[in-house]
């Protein structure tokens, strides 16, 4: 009788970025003025500068 083969195990996945969790964006707060910037109360969303939208940790 020949022995039995164990399942394929899935690859990992690569680890998530922390600071924006795997989704490749993250909320920033609208500034606007002149010199002294004041913030709104709206966010605008951007590209995570961490992995560079790709979602996955470069540590």
């Amino acid at each position: 009788m020949p022995a039995r083969k164990s399942p394929a195990r899935k690859p990992a996945a690569p680890p998530q970025c922390k600071t924006c969790e795997g989704s490749g964006e993250i909320s920033v707060a609208v500034r606007v003025g002149g010199r002294k910037q004041r913030t709104t109360g709206h966010q605008q969303t951007g590209m995570c500068l961490t992995c560079f939208g790709s979602g996955e940790a470069t540590d």
